[in-house]
């Protein structure tokens, strides 16, 4: 039988680096640690090394198809398949940034939402069945950043599309490129990039339902990492809690759903608790 495999995009640093380290320490197969630069990928591998784990590791850029199709076709050909995937790269402009919002949200959307959906497009069909998928994503993700009724109605439709999602994302881009983007998609991109990745969630649940394929997405709370400015008051381990949960530990049951760090169950809506995951099983 073929070893049992879990990626994690990202994985050089912060909640990435955590969720590999508590991945080698509990998930029973190989864990990769990717990351975009070699340097810094493999510099981490070796200082998980010297803490008795043993990550491997494969350049990957989520941003590049190439590089993903690389490293789908080596996955593929070495083990068979994927049955964990963590989908932890993105990126964040700070708040006092000077960059042009049309420029961020170019490139916010384009790593946050365009890349994560380009690389499980590519990845998807060598995920087993039963494997489980994490998106890791944020409070910002709340579909309440986005102020326009009927934008948020076209979010929660649910026979939306992938096509049909990515449109929406562009209708923001050009928004912003025009500067008309406040009055109905608020002003932070990595918001609305966030809010696309977990509507995608919830349209790759149930595309993948038969084929026992768990989706979800975790917002991994205020986290002390480069992301945040080293503001936040959670540890990366604290931060991995979420991720590590949807990935080893959750029912069967939790599928296209939305988590707290804390594992809690919550509205897409507004982050009201919907369920402790812990202690009941969602139907």
């Amino acid at each position: 039988m073929s070893s049992k495999v879990a990626i994690v995009t990202g994985g050089n640093k912060g909640i990435g680096l955590a969720t590999v380290r508590g991945l080698c320490q509990r998930f029973e197969g190989i864990v990769y640690l990717t990351s975009r630069d070699v340097a810094r990928g493999e510099k981490a591998v070796s200082d998980l090394q010297k803490e008795g784990l043993n990550p491997k590791y494969h350049q990957l850029d989520i941003s590049d198809n190439k590089s993903v199709e690389v490293f789908r076709d080596y996955i593929k050909e070495t083990y068979g398949g994927i049955d964990v995937l963590v989908n932890n790269a993105a990126i964040h402009y700070p708040r006092d940034s000077t960059v042009p919002i049309s420029v961020k949200a170019e490139q916010t959307l384009f790593v946050n939402y365009f890349s994560t959906l380009s690389t499980c497009e590519i990845l998807f069909p060598i995920l087993r069945d039963g494997a489980r998928v994490v998106n890791v994503s944020s409070s910002a993700g709340r579909l309440n950043h986005i102020l326009n009724q009927e934008l948020r109605q076209k979010f929660e439709d649910p026979t939306l599309t992938i096509p049909e999602l990515s449109n929406l994302m562009r209708d923001y881009v050009d928004a912003a490129k025009l500067g008309t983007h406040a009055a109905d998609w608020g002003n932070s991109s990595y918001a609305v990039s966030k809010v696309g990745l977990n509507a995608l969630t919830k349209v790759q649940q149930r595309l993948l339902n038969d084929r026992d394929i768990k989706v979800n997405a975790v917002h991994p709370g205020f986290v002390d990492t480069d992301m945040s400015l080293h503001k936040g008051t959670l540890s990366v381990e604290e931060g991995a809690r979420g991720p590590l949960y949807l990935a080893l530990d959750a029912p069967d049951s939790v599928r296209g759903q939305y988590l707290w760090y804390d594992t809690t169950i919550v509205s897409w809506y507004d982050g009201t608790p919907i369920e402790k995951s812990e202690t009941t099983v969602v139907q």
